[in-house]
């Protein structure tokens, strides 16, 4: 079996929390926690979740924009965690990532062109001139007019802007970029036309994305397989196709059940989740989704279950399956 281009394994972020006059350390916000998955050459990993279950704190780990608490993040069989500054700027190169906010994570100061050549100078890649023109190429493989060259972020439109954002992520011909919910502050009609660009993009460069989203039915489109998080942890990893046609969490299950249905003639039976999510500050004991699951039993509430194989490929953490 050919190995992952990025193995995650264990992989922990907490955020502490200071109190009091002397800020002492009184607790931890448990972002992510032990989180193990792999991405192959090529592939579509979808991750998805409730707002606030870590999964573009996953994303920005595996990256380094937050510096793991533990764990190892393997990409080509290298441990990212142990590399020093130099060398992850080098492999910068190799992984990139397209933000949430097309207009945040662009610089309102700066034309388009200076943005996108911003890359290339930070490497050390070619002349004025060169710059130039790969910016131009660059503007025209995301669907943009070459005068967007002399243009500021406040003069696009957010599909625009998503696009601008794309061009700068595959500015230097990387082998992975995490997409951190990039459609999620966009129109519906846009949407697709940002995805459909993704995906031309992925197989002409032979791209893997990671592809965040709370959307279920933009992650089914997109992805080949799917990790479910909740509280900061997996809960279910299968291929889309498993995922969406055998779910076998229960927390899964509802969120499959909660995608909309475009007639309104057709009933869905819903298994309603009762409760808030917990904090993660405080996490529950046992199974951190025993106090919302319907099918709860003692054992969930002492018990942590791990993330096993119960079917080729089709992971769930769950002590229903072992019953």
């Amino acid at each position: 079996m050919n190995q992952p281009l990025l193995q995650v394994t264990n992989l922990k972020k907490y955020f502490p929390i200071h109190s009091g006059v002397f800020l002492r350390h009184t607790g931890n916000v448990y972002a992510v926690d032990d989180v193990s998955f792999h991405v192959n050459e090529g592939e579509t990993l979808g991750i998805v979740g409730e707002s606030g279950c870590g999964k573009s704190t996953v994303g920005k780990t595996i990256l380094r924009l937050h510096e793991p608490t533990a764990g190892k993040v393997e990409y080509n069989g290298k441990d990212i965690c142990e590399l020093n500054k130099n060398d992850m700027v080098s492999l910068r190169r190799e992984l990139q990532i397209i933000f949430q906010d097309p207009f945040a994570s662009l610089n309102a100061r700066h034309t388009v062109g200076i943005i996108l050549q911003e890359p290339f100078v930070i490497h050390k890649m070619g002349t004025e001139e060169q710059r130039r023109e790969w910016v131009f190429g660059l503007l025209q493989k995301v669907g943009l007019p070459k005068d967007s060259y002399f243009r500021y972020p406040h003069e696009f439109s957010g599909g625009q802007r998503q696009r601008i954002g794309i061009a700068r992520a595959i500015a230097l011909k990387p082998k992975m970029i995490v997409c951190d919910e990039p459609v999620s502050a966009l129109d519906v009609s846009v949407q697709s036309q940002v995805i459909n660009l993704l995906l031309e993009l992925q197989k002409e460069m032979g791209l893997a994305l990671i592809f965040i989203a709370h959307d279920l039915a933009v992650v089914r489109h997109v992805s080949d397989r799917v990790a479910v998080m909740y509280l900061g942890k997996i809960v279910e990893t299968a291929s889309a196709q498993q995922i969406y046609q055998d779910p076998k969490h229960p927390y899964t299950q509802s969120l499959i059940e909660s995608i909309p249905v475009a007639d309104p003639k057709t009933k869905k039976e819903k298994h309603r989740l009762k409760g808030e999510v917990p904090s993660p500050i405080n996490p529950p004991s046992g199974c951190y989704f025993h106090t919302r699951c319907p099918q709860c039993f003692e054992r969930c509430k002492l018990e942590q279950p791990q993330l096993q194989e119960h079917q080729q490929g089709h992971q769930v953490a769950c002590h229903l399956l072992d019953e």
